[in-house]
């Protein structure tokens, strides 16, 4: 089973090392070809690269993870979107930019998810699932395996299929997975704002003891 990772920027370059890592084989693509092309070379032969159109076709390819800014997706969604059918697509965006000070903006309406707005893109064959984006890039990069207890990564969804492939990976990329909800609850795993969001968590990583805790205690009334 393949991995297709468009996208290899802080966010796309450590799922695939941890999904590589753990005896996946990714395809990667990215806007600059040159980039995917360094990383599928330091990655080995579980990994390749293409374009982005062949990475998404790729009939191997049964996820598609979309690593970009959530503009970029909304641009690149609708120009692929039948190939988006019948694919797990996992989207780890957050609604955020950067001000002209550097500073953290919200690009979406307070309560509108990135997650809603990308689930509504796509086609109604696809399987969508909000992962991947709930932990800053740098604790992304360094926490798969940890000891004694892995790391939490939440996920987002409403969709069975993509519940379990979800699940798989973020197994294989070296941490546990949980699930927050479905489509509806995406906020609370995005920043900013999101309650069982790395940053939301003041920083901290979880195990799955203390995310059942969390999840429960901050459940939504």
């Amino acid at each position: 089973m393949t991995t297709a990772i468009v996208g290899v920027g802080n966010i796309g370059g450590a799922v695939a090392r941890h999904l590589v890592a753990g005896g996946e084989s990714v395809v990667l693509a990215a806007k600059d070809q040159t980039r995917a092309e360094a990383l599928a070379k330091e990655l080995g032969p579980r990994a390749r690269a293409a374009s982005v159109e062949d990475a998404v076709a790729d009939a191997d390819a049964d996820a598609v993870v979309l690593a970009l800014w959530l503009d970029a997706i909304k641009e690149l969604v609708p120009r692929y979107a039948r190939r988006f059918e019948d694919k797990v697509v996992v989207d780890p965006s957050n609604p955020i930019a950067f001000d002209a000070n550097g500073q953290i903006t919200r690009t979406l309406p307070e309560r509108e998810s990135a997650g809603s707005v990308v689930a509504a893109l796509l086609p109604a064959g696809a399987h969508y699932v909000k992962a991947f984006g709930t932990l800053g890039a740098d604790a992304l990069a360094g926490s798969a395996n940890r000891e004694p207890r892995r790391a939490v990564l939440f996920y987002a969804t409403d969709d069975d299929i993509a519940a379990t492939m979800i699940e798989r990976l973020i197994r294989a990329a070296g941490f546990d997975p949980f699930k927050a909800g479905g489509v509806a609850d995406a906020g609370r795993i995005e920043m900013p704002g999101g309650d069982l969001h790395q940053f939301g968590l003041n920083g901290e990583l979880v195990d799955l003891d203390r995310a059942r805790a969390t999840v429960a205690a901050k459940a939504p009334a």
